[in-house]
Protein backbone atom coordinates (compact mmCIF):
# COMPACT_ATOMS: atom_id res chain seq x y z
CA UNK A 1 0.00 0.00 0.00
CA UNK A 2 2.45 2.56 0.90
CA UNK A 3 4.44 1.51 -2.22
CA UNK A 4 1.52 2.16 -4.49
CA UNK A 5 0.72 5.40 -2.45
CA UNK A 6 4.17 6.51 -3.44
CA UNK A 7 3.32 5.96 -7.64
CA UNK A 8 0.25 7.42 -7.11
CA UNK A 9 1.79 10.51 -5.79
CA UNK A 10 4.72 10.88 -8.19
CA UNK A 11 1.83 10.53 -10.89
CA UNK A 12 0.30 13.59 -9.30
CA UNK A 13 3.69 15.27 -8.84
CA UNK A 14 3.79 14.82 -12.73
CA UNK A 15 0.30 16.08 -13.60
CA UNK A 16 0.41 19.17 -11.63
CA UNK A 17 3.98 20.11 -13.10
CA UNK A 18 2.44 19.38 -16.45
CA UNK A 19 0.14 21.81 -16.02
CA UNK A 20 2.00 24.49 -14.47
CA UNK A 21 4.02 24.43 -17.88
CA UNK A 22 2.02 24.01 -20.72
CA UNK A 23 2.12 26.52 -24.08
CA UNK A 24 -1.10 27.76 -23.33
CA UNK A 25 -2.89 31.27 -22.17
CA UNK A 26 -3.77 32.21 -19.06
CA UNK A 27 -7.75 31.42 -20.95
CA UNK A 28 -6.57 28.14 -21.76
CA UNK A 29 -5.94 28.71 -25.40
CA UNK A 30 -3.37 26.24 -26.77
CA UNK A 31 -0.38 27.00 -28.92
CA UNK A 32 -2.03 24.82 -31.72
CA UNK A 33 -4.83 27.33 -31.93
CA UNK A 34 -2.27 30.17 -33.70
CA UNK A 35 -0.60 27.36 -36.00
CA UNK A 36 -1.66 28.48 -39.36
CA UNK A 37 -2.37 31.86 -38.78
CA UNK A 38 -1.51 35.14 -39.45
CA UNK A 39 -2.29 38.51 -37.13
CA UNK A 40 -1.77 41.82 -38.22
CA UNK A 41 -1.29 44.72 -35.60
CA UNK A 42 -4.74 46.68 -35.31
CA UNK A 43 -3.44 49.14 -32.11
CA UNK A 44 -0.63 49.69 -30.19
CA UNK A 45 -0.15 50.78 -26.39
CA UNK A 46 3.22 52.23 -25.61
CA UNK A 47 6.25 53.05 -27.52
CA UNK A 48 4.38 53.28 -31.63
CA UNK A 49 5.67 50.94 -34.13
CA UNK A 50 8.20 53.50 -36.06
CA UNK A 51 7.08 53.82 -39.85
CA UNK A 52 3.08 52.82 -38.73
CA UNK A 53 3.74 48.89 -39.13
CA UNK A 54 1.58 46.99 -39.05
CA UNK A 55 3.20 44.55 -37.20
CA UNK A 56 2.28 41.09 -39.04
CA UNK A 57 2.74 38.01 -37.33
CA UNK A 58 2.69 34.53 -38.28
CA UNK A 59 2.66 30.92 -36.89
CA UNK A 60 3.47 29.07 -40.10
CA UNK A 61 3.14 26.02 -38.14
CA UNK A 62 3.74 24.57 -34.55
CA UNK A 63 6.98 25.71 -33.12
CA UNK A 64 7.67 28.23 -35.54
CA UNK A 65 7.30 32.52 -36.05
CA UNK A 66 7.55 35.10 -38.52
CA UNK A 67 6.95 38.31 -37.82
CA UNK A 68 7.88 41.63 -39.78
CA UNK A 69 7.39 45.33 -37.86
CA UNK A 70 7.22 46.99 -41.69
CA UNK A 71 10.67 46.28 -42.75
CA UNK A 72 12.56 43.40 -42.51
CA UNK A 73 11.37 39.59 -41.86
CA UNK A 74 11.93 37.29 -38.52
CA UNK A 75 12.01 33.90 -38.72
CA UNK A 76 12.49 30.97 -36.35
CA UNK A 77 11.43 28.98 -33.47
CA UNK A 78 9.25 30.04 -31.33
CA UNK A 79 8.54 28.62 -27.64
CA UNK A 80 4.85 29.60 -26.23
CA UNK A 81 4.88 27.44 -22.82
CA UNK A 82 3.99 29.40 -19.92
CA UNK A 83 1.91 32.29 -22.00
CA UNK A 84 4.77 33.73 -23.23
CA UNK A 85 6.13 34.13 -26.90
CA UNK A 86 10.33 33.42 -26.57
CA UNK A 87 11.64 33.51 -29.69
CA UNK A 88 15.32 34.62 -29.18
CA UNK A 89 17.30 33.57 -31.57
CA UNK A 90 15.68 34.77 -35.09
CA UNK A 91 17.08 34.93 -38.45
CA UNK A 92 15.76 38.32 -40.17
CA UNK A 93 16.15 39.45 -43.89
CA UNK A 94 19.06 42.00 -44.22
CA UNK A 95 16.88 45.07 -46.74
CA UNK A 96 17.52 48.19 -46.35
CA UNK A 97 14.50 49.95 -44.79
CA UNK A 98 12.74 53.16 -45.86
CA UNK A 99 13.58 55.87 -43.76
CA UNK A 100 10.46 56.38 -41.67
CA UNK A 101 10.62 52.84 -41.03
CA UNK A 102 14.28 52.84 -40.00
CA UNK A 103 13.55 52.02 -36.37
CA UNK A 104 10.83 49.21 -36.82
CA UNK A 105 12.82 45.98 -36.52
CA UNK A 106 14.85 47.57 -32.93
CA UNK A 107 10.98 48.03 -32.11
CA UNK A 108 10.29 44.32 -32.96
CA UNK A 109 13.74 42.75 -31.31
CA UNK A 110 12.98 45.04 -27.88
CA UNK A 111 9.22 43.42 -27.97
CA UNK A 112 10.58 39.64 -28.13
CA UNK A 113 13.65 39.96 -26.00
CA UNK A 114 10.95 41.17 -23.18
CA UNK A 115 9.44 37.22 -23.21
CA UNK A 116 5.92 39.29 -24.00
CA UNK A 117 2.99 37.51 -22.71
CA UNK A 118 0.11 36.15 -25.03
CA UNK A 119 -2.93 35.82 -25.50
CA UNK A 120 -6.29 34.87 -27.91
CA UNK A 121 -9.81 35.31 -27.83
CA UNK A 122 -11.49 34.27 -31.01
CA UNK A 123 -9.87 36.52 -33.93
CA UNK A 124 -7.93 38.78 -31.05
CA UNK A 125 -4.16 38.10 -30.67
CA UNK A 126 -2.77 40.38 -27.85
CA UNK A 127 1.18 40.67 -26.88
CA UNK A 128 1.89 42.82 -23.70
CA UNK A 129 5.52 43.33 -22.69
CA UNK A 130 6.70 45.82 -20.34
CA UNK A 131 5.52 49.08 -21.12
CA UNK A 132 3.50 48.14 -24.69
CA UNK A 133 0.69 46.42 -25.54
CA UNK A 134 -0.17 44.91 -29.55
CA UNK A 135 -3.46 44.01 -30.09
CA UNK A 136 -3.56 42.17 -33.30
CA UNK A 137 -6.43 40.65 -35.39
CA UNK A 138 -6.70 37.24 -37.62
CA UNK A 139 -5.70 38.62 -40.90
CA UNK A 140 -8.29 36.61 -42.48
CA UNK A 141 -11.23 38.96 -40.58
CA UNK A 142 -8.78 42.23 -41.22
CA UNK A 143 -7.72 41.99 -44.48
CA UNK A 144 -9.53 39.21 -46.51
CA UNK A 145 -7.91 37.27 -49.85
CA UNK A 146 -9.13 40.12 -52.77
CA UNK A 147 -9.23 38.23 -56.29
CA UNK A 148 -6.30 37.93 -58.60
CA UNK A 149 -8.92 39.28 -61.04
CA UNK A 150 -9.77 43.14 -61.13
CA UNK A 151 -7.99 43.83 -58.75
CA UNK A 152 -4.83 46.52 -59.53
CA UNK A 153 -1.31 44.93 -58.12
CA UNK A 154 1.65 46.92 -57.57
CA UNK A 155 4.96 45.78 -57.21
CA UNK A 156 6.54 46.40 -53.66
CA UNK A 157 9.49 43.98 -54.09
CA UNK A 158 11.73 42.12 -56.31
CA UNK A 159 12.81 38.48 -55.46
CA UNK A 160 15.65 36.50 -56.13
CA UNK A 161 17.72 33.93 -55.28
CA UNK A 162 19.47 35.44 -52.82
CA UNK A 163 17.26 38.58 -51.40
CA UNK A 164 14.18 40.47 -51.47
CA UNK A 165 14.17 43.96 -52.71
CA UNK A 166 12.88 46.84 -51.64
CA UNK A 167 13.87 50.68 -52.73
CA UNK A 168 13.01 54.07 -53.34
CA UNK A 169 13.45 53.77 -56.95
CA UNK A 170 11.31 50.64 -56.79
CA UNK A 171 8.70 52.54 -55.15
CA UNK A 172 8.80 55.50 -56.98
CA UNK A 173 8.63 53.38 -60.40
CA UNK A 174 5.43 51.53 -59.09
CA UNK A 175 4.99 48.81 -62.04
CA UNK A 176 1.33 47.59 -62.24
CA UNK A 177 -0.13 44.67 -63.27
CA UNK A 178 -4.02 44.13 -63.50
CA UNK A 179 -5.50 40.94 -65.09
CA UNK A 180 -9.27 41.05 -66.12
CA UNK A 181 -11.62 38.27 -66.21
CA UNK A 182 -11.69 37.41 -70.01
CA UNK A 183 -7.72 37.43 -69.91
CA UNK A 184 -6.53 39.99 -71.37
CA UNK A 185 -3.81 42.11 -68.81
CA UNK A 186 -2.19 45.49 -68.65
CA UNK A 187 0.34 46.98 -67.08
CA UNK A 188 3.60 48.90 -66.70
CA UNK A 189 7.13 48.21 -65.79
CA UNK A 190 7.71 51.58 -64.07
CA UNK A 191 9.32 52.78 -67.79
CA UNK A 192 6.99 51.53 -70.65
CA UNK A 193 3.11 50.38 -70.39
CA UNK A 194 2.41 46.57 -71.74
CA UNK A 195 -0.26 44.72 -72.40
CA UNK A 196 -1.34 40.90 -73.56
CA UNK A 197 -2.86 37.95 -72.34
CA UNK A 198 -2.65 34.95 -69.90
CA UNK A 199 -4.80 31.72 -68.38
CA UNK A 200 -4.99 32.07 -65.01
CA UNK A 201 -5.70 28.90 -62.78
CA UNK A 202 -5.89 27.81 -58.87
CA UNK A 203 -2.04 29.17 -58.49
CA UNK A 204 -0.88 29.34 -61.70
CA UNK A 205 -0.73 32.19 -64.33
CA UNK A 206 0.56 31.04 -68.28
CA UNK A 207 1.34 34.62 -69.29
CA UNK A 208 1.59 34.87 -73.27
CA UNK A 209 4.07 37.02 -74.72
CA UNK A 210 3.44 40.75 -74.13
CA UNK A 211 3.11 43.97 -76.28
CA UNK A 212 5.20 47.05 -74.69
CA UNK A 213 6.01 50.39 -75.60
CA UNK A 214 9.35 51.08 -76.23
CA UNK A 215 10.41 54.57 -74.10
CA UNK A 216 14.17 54.50 -72.62
CA UNK A 217 14.33 54.21 -69.25
CA UNK A 218 15.58 56.85 -67.18
CA UNK A 219 18.34 55.34 -65.12
CA UNK A 220 19.94 52.10 -64.79
CA UNK A 221 18.35 50.90 -61.38
CA UNK A 222 14.82 51.32 -63.51
CA UNK A 223 16.06 49.43 -66.61
CA UNK A 224 16.65 46.90 -64.37
CA UNK A 225 13.76 46.87 -62.56
CA UNK A 226 11.66 46.93 -65.74
CA UNK A 227 14.06 43.59 -66.93
CA UNK A 228 13.32 41.82 -63.57
CA UNK A 229 9.29 42.49 -63.98
CA UNK A 230 9.75 41.35 -67.88
CA UNK A 231 11.40 38.18 -66.48
CA UNK A 232 8.76 36.92 -64.19
CA UNK A 233 6.14 37.59 -66.45
CA UNK A 234 6.80 35.51 -69.26
CA UNK A 235 5.51 31.45 -69.40
CA UNK A 236 4.52 29.67 -66.20
CA UNK A 237 4.57 31.28 -62.91
CA UNK A 238 3.02 30.36 -59.59
CA UNK A 239 0.82 33.14 -57.65
CA UNK A 240 -0.40 32.96 -53.66
CA UNK A 241 -2.90 35.78 -53.13
CA UNK A 242 -2.79 36.57 -49.01
CA UNK A 243 -5.20 39.43 -47.94
CA UNK A 244 -3.89 42.50 -50.34
CA UNK A 245 -0.42 41.00 -51.06
CA UNK A 246 0.16 38.92 -53.85
CA UNK A 247 3.20 37.07 -54.83
CA UNK A 248 4.67 35.76 -58.30
CA UNK A 249 7.50 33.43 -58.84
CA UNK A 250 8.71 32.47 -62.55
CA UNK A 251 9.19 28.95 -63.69
CA UNK A 252 13.08 28.92 -61.68
CA UNK A 253 11.67 28.73 -58.55
CA UNK A 254 13.18 31.78 -57.63
CA UNK A 255 12.76 35.19 -58.93
CA UNK A 256 9.60 36.22 -58.14
CA UNK A 257 7.74 40.13 -57.40
CA UNK A 258 5.62 40.83 -54.48
CA UNK A 259 3.03 43.13 -54.99
CA UNK A 260 0.00 44.94 -52.87
CA UNK A 261 -3.49 46.14 -53.89
CA UNK A 262 -4.06 50.08 -54.85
Amino acid sequence: MIRTFRVLALVCLAAVAAACSTDSDSAGNSAEDLTGRTFVSTSVSGTQIPGAGPMVVEFPEDGRISATAGCNRFVGSVDLADGRVKASDLASTMMACLPEREGADAWLTTLFDAEPRWSLDGNTFTLTGDDITVSLQDEKVVDPDLPITGTEWVVTSLRTADAVVRSVALENAAPTLTLADDGTLTGNTGCNEFGGSAEVGDDVILFEPLTMTRAACADPELADIETHVLNVLAGETTYTVQGSSMTLTAANGTDGLEFTAR
